[in-house]
């Protein structure tokens, strides 16, 4: 009995461990992006290891969903706790945006996590949640301007085919829509 615990266990280990090692690095970007740290920081890094916990603590009970979903939305609700509790400007670009912009912002545009999805993750009803993403938006391009910074289309600044954050250049707000965090707005 104890033989086939110990060998779930370390099936379970080794599960998690290449979920980590094939997400990791991209949800280190996200956590990156709601922190607004400069680079990959110790206060994203704390949020990513806390979010990670979660996961693996409920591995077992995920039953067919998504381990990166999972972890986005354990970022997304690590972050919202924190950000409402304390705001300190760290320089990024991003940092411009309140956390409730920056959150909307990066689960729409950089994670492509559709508008009726992202209003239920944050409780929000969908017009307030497209509010805020199109507010999050122009305050990003007015930014990108003011600094002198490349002109931006209709939907954010231009890029090539394929260099959206999954490589697509399409995204749930049109063509390169998500291609604002590919394309140098990032922190």
């Amino acid at each position: 009995m104890r033989e086939r615990q110990t060998h779930r266990d370390r099936l379970r280990a080794q599960e998690f461990d290449a979920f980590v090692a094939g997400a990791g690095g991209r949800l280190l970007h996200t956590a990156t992006l709601l922190t607004a740290e400069p680079a990959a920081g110790v206060r994203a890094e704390r949020l990513l290891r806390a979010a990670l916990a979660r996961t693996y603590a409920e591995w077992d009970r995920l039953r067919g969903e998504d381990p990166y979903d999972r972890t986005r939305q354990e970022l997304a609700v690590r972050f919202a706790r924190q950000a409402w509790r304390h705001r300190r400007p760290l320089g990024g670009v991003l940092d411009r945006l309140a956390p409730l912009e920056r959150l909307v912002l990066v689960l729409r545009l950089y994670e492509e996590v559709g508008e009726d999805q992202t209003a239920a993750l944050l409780g929000l009803p969908a017009d307030r949640v497209r509010a805020v993403c199109d507010r999050s938006i122009a305050v990003m391009r007015s930014a990108g301007r003011g600094r002198g910074g490349a002109a931006a289309g209709p939907r954010g600044p231009a890029t090539g085919p394929g260099t959206g954050p999954r490589g697509s250049d399409t995204g749930p707000r049109g063509p390169a829509a998500g291609s604002a965090f590919a394309s140098g707005v990032t922190p």
